[in-house]
């Protein structure tokens, strides 16, 4: 049985009317047509699938929609403020970190996530943040090398 359900995705509320048991993956890319977060593997292992709830990156395949509540959800969509993009996903810009672009999604929400309270992060701390990410490209030192240019912008950032 459906019930309504009205999330708040990257600062709007979404009326759903997805079963509470629903993936919030599927909600997302089904009903909301939002296609960042994409499936990668169902079993929240390689990250494609990563979102914000409430700042913190999760796992949007095995996560039932009824669970997420009031919380913000927030997507590589809604990553962007004001038209300008966040200084991860700019570093990945920067730093032509994709290949075929299909895990992009997790990497960028999961450093962003983490480098929002960690900016300073050493070469171990970043390394163990992204450590459960899978890009089958092996595109991984680029990828660290983004993620290490937008640690870097939000230090300067912070100090500023």
């Amino acid at each position: 049985m459906s019930l309504p359900l009205e999330l708040k995705v990257n600062g709007r509320a979404c009326p759903v009317t997805d079963h509470p048991d629903t993936p919030l993956l599927y909600v997302l890319r089904n009903a909301l047509g939002l296609k960042g977060p994409r499936f990668g593997c169902g079993l929240a292992q390689c990250g494609a699938c990563t979102v914000h709830i409430d700042g913190v990156a999760v796992r949007s395949c095995v996560l039932p929609v009824g669970i997420v509540g009031g919380a913000e959800v927030t997507t590589l969509e809604g990553l962007a403020q004001d038209d300008k993009l966040h200084p991860v996903q700019a570093a990945f810009v920067d730093e032509q970190a994709a290949q075929c672009g299909y895990c992009i999604n997790g990497w960028i929400m999961t450093a962003a996530a983490f480098l929002r309270t960690n900016p300073r992060a050493t070469d171990t701390e970043l390394a163990e943040a992204l450590s459960g990410l899978q890009c089958r490209c092996g595109t991984h030192m680029s990828l660290l090398r983004a993620v290490k240019r937008a640690a870097a912008t939000l230090a300067a950032e912070a100090a500023s």
